[in-house]
């Protein structure tokens, strides 16, 4: 998401944003200095140059990147996101940030993450898929479905995930449809993936409200950002009897204090080639207006860095589901904290994607699928599970929701790299 009406990025670096964090949780449980060293820096960065034929005949070269964070408790998983923002250190941040997410969901994943340094909206299809096969060859002894299984993220979809796994494919010999997941349906996907990082905010959010003691039916709710999480997080909030007050895209924010239809607005930028621009249903406000509303909840599911410490105190929501992968800077913690708002981090919240990810790649491995009402049913249930491992460790501790995220993940990383063994011996 981007344009003139996102708030900027904070000058905070991603990685540090994310090791500020790490520093916090790792104080509480005590982490020795060898568990330490070995945790927090990835364990892979490859970063490569990917010649692509463009449609004019001529060459260009494109920057890759794929960073495996930490693979101690399973293969790692992660996006891959096509972006002109896109960077190592972002690539770093967000590897770990799975490492963290998988675990604290009980996954049995490590984390990774990857990128190219691309603009997809002015590419054509056929440049898209020279681009994306191209960085499938170069990364094929990288990806592998016991190695490292790669998703959509910003910029890619179904169609980008269908060609790695071809691509793969043709290079292995073999069809191997779990070396990705976010696939199509009839390619091995599964029922319930597009929903399922929506799905997760609305079960975390439902959760905390019941924590707060409020009740979801009339709760209002702000929603940043209306990509498929930002919008699948409204339209379910909706359902659950919550008033969706106020959502945003690239175009700007709209707000109406009687409650959008959330089903309407989906249908109206499906429509308007997906885009927010002109919508009549709410009062046009800006993004900086959207995330200092008053409402019960605000679900930031758009960029890093929205809520940092330039806008932090002036945050008016009772608590911040956070939809997006590290929408609030480390900076804005504190500040977040002293006011009282619960947030339930990126880390947990957003978690349902990857939850359903792992289904995906479970039922490839099994050659056999399940249907929609046993993936919602399964990962409404490790979203709840890991909710409250991760409230009751805010609670043990008298630390923030976010905080209390870290410390659940880094003591099971931590305790998975000590009964693996020491690294070096």
């Amino acid at each position: 998401m981007a344009g003139d009406n996102v708030i900027k990025h904070s000058s905070e670096n991603p990685f540090e944003s994310m090791k500020k964090r790490f520093d916090v949780a790792a104080k509480i449980i005590g982490l020795d200095e060898s568990d330490y060293n070995v945790l927090i820096a990835p364990q892979k960065a490859v970063i490569v140059n990917i010649p692509v034929t463009m449609d004019d005949g001529k060459v260009r070269v494109f920057e890759g990147f794929r960073v495996v964070h930490n693979a101690n408790l399973g293969p790692s998983k992660g996006g891959i996101r096509y972006s002109m923002d896109v960077h190592l250190d972002e690539v770093k941040a967000l590897a770990a940030w799975m490492t963290w997410k998988c675990a604290v969901v009980g996954i049995p994943y490590g984390g990774g993450k990857g990128g190219i340094k691309c603009d997809p909206r002015s590419m054509s299809k056929g440049e898209l898929e020279r681009l994306t096969r191209s960085y499938t060859d170069l990364m094929v002894d990288v990806f592998g479905p016991d190695k490292d299984i790669p998703a959509p993220d910003m910029g890619t979809g179904p169609q980008e995930m269908a060609w790695i796994m071809d691509e793969y494919s043709k290079l292995v010999g073999h069809s191997t449809p779990a070396v990705v997941t976010g696939k199509p349906i009839v390619l091995g996907g599964s029922l319930g993936r597009v929903e399922a990082t929506g799905r997760g905010v609305m079960v975390s959010t439902r959760s905390a409200l019941s924590k707060l003691g409020i009740s979801p039916i009339g709760a209002t709710t702000a929603v940043q950002g209306f990509g498929n999480v930002g919008s699948i997080s409204a339209k379910l909030l909706a359902s659950q009897g919550m008033k969706v007050v106020a959502i945003s895209d690239v175009s700007g924010a709209y707000y109406n204090e009687n409650g959008i239809n959330v089903e309407e607005a989906i249908a109206y930028r499906d429509g308007n080639k997906g885009t927010l621009e002109g919508f009549t249903a709410g009062r046009k406000i800006t993004n900086a207006e959207l995330l200092e509303l008053e409402v019960d909840v605000l679900v930031p599911a758009a960029m890093e860095d929205q809520i940092n410490e330039e806008n932090a105190d002036r945050i008016k929501a009772k608590m911040i589901v956070e939809g997006a992968n590290g929408p609030t800077s480390a900076s804005a913690d504190e500040i977040l904290n002293r006011k009282g708002i619960m947030v339930v981090p990126d880390i947990l919240a957003n978690a349902g994607g990857v939850t359903v990810s792992y289904f995906e790649w479970v039922q490839n491995r099994l050659g056999y699928f399940w249907t929609e009402e046993r993936v919602y049913r399964r990962a409404d249930r490790v979203m709840k599970t890991a909710f409250e491992g991760v409230y009751a460790a805010s609670q043990k501790y008298n630390i923030s929701m976010r905080i209390a995220a870290y410390v659940v993940a880094i003591e099971k990383v931590a305790e998975v790299e000590k009964l693996r063994g020491k690294f070096g011996l």
